[in-house]
């Protein structure tokens, strides 16, 4: 899931490719402050929340398919540019990369109902304190996120400028992350599952 193309990547590669290593990891720390956010949230009751008002749920799920199909277009349309694309972006204060990489991951439909919908459904109200349980899973979860992430900080740049080279690469690889984000655009609109209150 992790692998999954979506805002939080593209905010990630297009700030190691414009600007280095080192303020991809900034934003990268942000991403994972957000991802904080909603563990906390999640943790708190959001799902509560959306088990108790559906239309609230509803309301984010279809949001964060429309985004998602948003973002596959961009990725398929005629003239559309790859993630890997090189592209001149500003520099960036250590502080603005923090707060990007956290407001990037705020607004990620993708982290808001995996938190929500996702993580709740693994906690056992017979295997001790919720809260614990939640915050454990949640963990790993960033955990997982944040050594990927990293390794795509890393590689980034590299996989541009081979990319660069290759131009039927770079359209293929447009094409694989449009398809991907529009599907799951699809499956989360269509989903029927609820989230279970914890």
């Amino acid at each position: 899931m992790v692998l999954t193309p979506g805002p939080n990547m593209m905010y990630l590669v297009s700030r190691s490719i414009s600007q280095g290593r080192r303020a991809g990891m900034i934003s990268l720390a942000g991403v994972a402050a957000g991802f904080l956010v909603y563990l906390t949230l999640a943790s708190a009751g959001l799902s509560v929340v959306f088990s108790t008002v559906p239309a609230l749920y509803t309301t984010v799920k279809l949001a964060g398919a429309a985004y998602l199909a948003y973002l596959a277009w961009q990725a398929v349309r005629p003239g559309g540019t790859s993630v890997f694309t090189q592209v001149e972006l500003p520099p960036d204060s250590t502080r603005k990369l923090l707060t990007m990489g956290l407001m990037t991951n705020l607004l990620n439909p993708k982290a808001a109902i995996m938190y929500a919908s996702l993580i709740p459904q693994f906690v056992d109200p017979r295997a001790g304190h919720l809260m614990a349980q939640g915050f454990m899973l949640g963990g790993v979860q960033i955990a997982v996120s944040m050594v990927v992430n990293a390794g795509i900080v890393l590689a980034a740049g590299g996989i541009a400028v081979f990319l660069a080279k290759r131009p039927v690469w770079l359209r293929l690889q447009r094409y694989v992350t449009g398809t991907l984000l529009g599907l799951i655009a699809v499956k989360l609109a269509t989903d029927k599952a609820r989230p279970l209150p914890v």
